[in-house]
């Protein structure tokens, strides 16, 4: 019997306790002190950079780096030998922090955008090779999620409830109508689907298709569905649904 896949983190979540841990003033006034600096900094450049003594700041820089926005290492000023031990200097890890609540992922839609053109063929259209882009990158995730998972042979039910973990982790906030339906409840791709309907959902029922066919699940569509504030794409079997609709704004 095949095993879950392994729990993944929560990009959502682990932004929002980073922004959290920025809350305190002199921490991120520290912090913004680091990566200015553009050099490894030690404890006492940073307690001096606020006006706070070294253990308290030792504190709030054991907490920057616990939150993933700075990484710590032994290492002398300057890169100078010294006799006895290093100080401690702390410089930033470069981790970017995005808090959208509801969840969005407008790099993604660029990203898949950027492919189309670098790819577009001879004789293909704009929007065929943005379809063809993100078909093509939704069968990579659904290929490298079976490889990690091995879930056997998957059928409807079994096979939307592998589902779930991606859509959950992309913000599509996905819930379960019934057995063999998924409504997202959330567009991560929002305003800019309402902007250009037919490019973007063409392309979001592209991704989530190619995603099914990686994942190898049977007897599941993505089809358009739209609903106003929700995504424009259900995932369902092919009895009793609906068929493929227009998208919003049309």
């Amino acid at each position: 019997m095949a095993s879950d896949p392994p729990a993944q983190a929560d990009p959502a979540g682990s932004a929002i306790d980073s922004v959290s841990v920025l809350s305190e003033d002199s921490r991120r006034r520290m912090f913004a002190f680091i990566r200015r600096a553009r050099r490894p900094v030690t404890r006492d450049e940073a307690a001096a950079s606020v006006g706070i003594s070294r253990k308290l700041a030792a504190f709030h820089l054991d907490k920057l780096v616990d939150a993933g926005l700075l990484r710590a290492r032994y290492e002398a000023p300057g890169g100078t030998r010294k006799v006895g031990r290093q100080p401690k200097v702390y410089e930033p890890t470069g981790e970017q922090i995005t808090v959208n609540i509801p969840d969005r992922r407008h790099e993604l839609l660029a990203d898949l955008l950027l492919d189309a053109v670098l790819t577009e063929q001879t004789g293909e259209t704009a929007t065929q090779a943005a379809m063809r882009a993100a078909r093509q990158r939704g069968r990579q995730v659904g290929e490298a999620a079976r490889h990690e998972s091995r879930p056997g042979r998957l059928g409807p039910e079994r096979g939307l409830t592998t589902c779930e973990r991606l859509l959950d982790q992309y913000g599509y906030e996905p819930v379960r109508e019934t057995p063999t339906r998924i409504r997202l409840r959330n567009c991560p791709f929002h305003p800019l689907a309402a902007r250009a309907p037919d490019l973007v959902c063409g392309m979001n029922q592209a991704f989530l298709s190619g995603y099914l066919e990686g994942l190898e699940v049977n007897g599941v569509r993505a089809a358009l569905a739209p609903e106003p504030g929700e995504c424009c794409v259900r995932l369902g079997s092919g009895d009793g649904e609906s068929a493929e609709g227009t998208p919003p704004g049309r």
